[in-house]
């Protein structure tokens, strides 16, 4: 099978996979917009596409059969576009580096460790134990709350119930977890945001999820509460959680997933129309929350396993849109 390896992301997921897969298999590395010699007859003529891009300016690939987003997010392929024939599949990997994540920034919440050394350093005993003012909060006394409840969500709430936090998640099917304490319904969303004091949001970006998290949604939250976004920028309102943030109606906010991102022509940028950098109670990263070494390796395993799969005529995994067998 001729597998094509389309543009800066795929890159990414390049080095290595010839020794995962069937040497009889051929690789081709395409850029982003196939501009090169040669580059959209290949893309056309791919068995097996890996990329995060499909729309109407593109090619065809008519005799495709696998199109693997090497992501969990598949928002920028137009599924309308794949043949029938193909089927659509994603990776996921990254649940526990995101973990990971969240819960450095929910420590350093509570755990003032970098401000205690530096004021340590210039001999201000800011934390020091036995003064009434210098009291710290615990993590475990907290409850957070989960709006989504997929594979990001699952592995946070392994490490919140091994800090003692109390887990409540909100979705859109049923939730069967003896590791969860209360579960809401999404037309449920302003009780659940009330009642909790972090709320991580890992949803993808669909027509439903868009705005979802809008201004009477932030308005909903304590005054106290703290808000991740790690799921998509868009399922959380720009103006409106900008406005609640600037206000401070909303305590402080830790966010990885934005409004705006570098393109080929353009590899630097703000990542919104608002000016969150001037905010001081929001920690921006740059969508950077579960990319590590280990999630690359394991996205690679996934996407290899699959293509043996294929090969061999058996069941695909983490299949979002099934080949038509019509």
């Amino acid at each position: 099978m001729k597998i094509l390896f389309h543009g800066q992301n795929a890159t990414n997921f390049r080095d290595g996979f010839d020794r995962m897969i069937d040497p009889a298999h051929t690789i081709v590395d395409v850029s982003d917009a196939l501009s090169a010699p040669g580059e959209v007859e290949q893309f056309a003529s791919a068995d097996v596409i890996v990329g995060i891009k499909l729309d109407a300016t593109m090619p065809v690939p008519r005799q495709l059969r696998l199109f693997h987003a090497p992501a969990a997010g598949t928002d920028a392929i137009d599924q309308s576009l794949l043949p029938a024939q193909a089927a659509l599949c994603n990776c996921h990997g990254h649940e526990d580096a995101i973990a990971e994540y969240v819960f450095a920034a929910l420590l350093a919440r509570h755990v003032p460790l970098m401000q205690a050394d530096a004021d340590l350093r210039r001999k201000q005993w800011t934390f020091f134990a036995g003064r009434p003012n210098a009291l710290r909060t615990e993590l475990g006394s907290q409850t957070i709350g989960l709006l989504g409840f997929g594979h990001i969500a699952k592995a946070i709430t392994l490490r919140a119930k091994a800090f003692g936090m109390r887990v409540h998640a909100a979705n859109r099917s049923a939730i069967n977890s003896e590791f969860v304490d209360r579960v809401y319904s999404l037309s449920e969303l302003h009780a659940f945001l009330a009642d909790v004091d972090v709320v991580v949001v890992t949803l993808p970006l669909t027509a439903q999820t868009q705005g979802l998290v809008d201004a009477a949604a932030l308005n909903a939250m304590r005054p106290s509460a703290f808000l991740v976004n790690v799921g998509r920028g868009p399922v959380i309102a720009e103006q409106a959680l900008y406005d609640a943030l600037r206000s401070r109606r909303l305590a402080g906010a830790l966010i990885d997933t934005w409004y705006q991102y570098p393109t080929p022509t353009q590899t630097e940028c703000a990542p919104s129309t608002m000016d969150f950098a001037a905010l001081d109670n929001v920690l921006m990263t740059p969508h950077m929350s579960g990319w590590t070494s280990g999630t690359v390796l394991r996205r690679q395993q996934t996407m290899a396993d699959n293509i043996a799969r294929l090969a061999t005529g058996r069941p695909l995994q983490n299949v979002l849109k099934p080949a038509s067998t019509s």
